[in-house]
């Protein structure tokens, strides 16, 4: 059975007459209508945090907007342990409570970026 004829068949069109089986069939292909779907796009942000405001933002973004971030951790990790170790910490909450995804694009003496998903988009890593 093809693709065509198991979509008629789950519209409702009988096999052997190709005539609709239910009135529902009619309205579906009388009228025209689309899927939407449930975010149509996502912002990848790129940042270099500099504050924990500036962190607060990667959180937000990941948490209620729903959107990847890739953050270069390379000025708060060359400022002091106390700015990165914040950093951090709220990367482990991420990962922990709201079950992001956080992995190392590159690591340097200037630049250390990660790329942080929330859970409903997965990054595959390949080879």
């Amino acid at each position: 059975m093809s693709f065509i004829d198991t979509l008629k068949r789950s519209l409702g069109f009988d096999e052997e007459s190709r005539e609709p089986v239910t009135d529902y069939a009619d309205d579906i292909l009388e009228n025209d209508f689309y899927i939407a779907p449930e975010q149509p796009f996502y912002e990848i942000i790129l940042i270099r945090p500099r504050t924990a405001d500036d962190m607060d933002y990667v959180f937000d973004q990941i948490v209620e907007e729903n959107n990847p971030v890739i953050v270069d951790l390379g000025f708060l990790e060359n400022e002091g342990p106390d700015g990165f170790q914040m950093a951090g910490k709220k990367i482990k909450i991420l990962r922990k409570e709201h079950k992001a995804e956080a992995i190392s694009l590159c690591k340097g003496s200037e630049k250390n970026m990660i790329i942080l998903t929330p859970s409903r988009i997965k990054i595959i890593k390949k080879g």
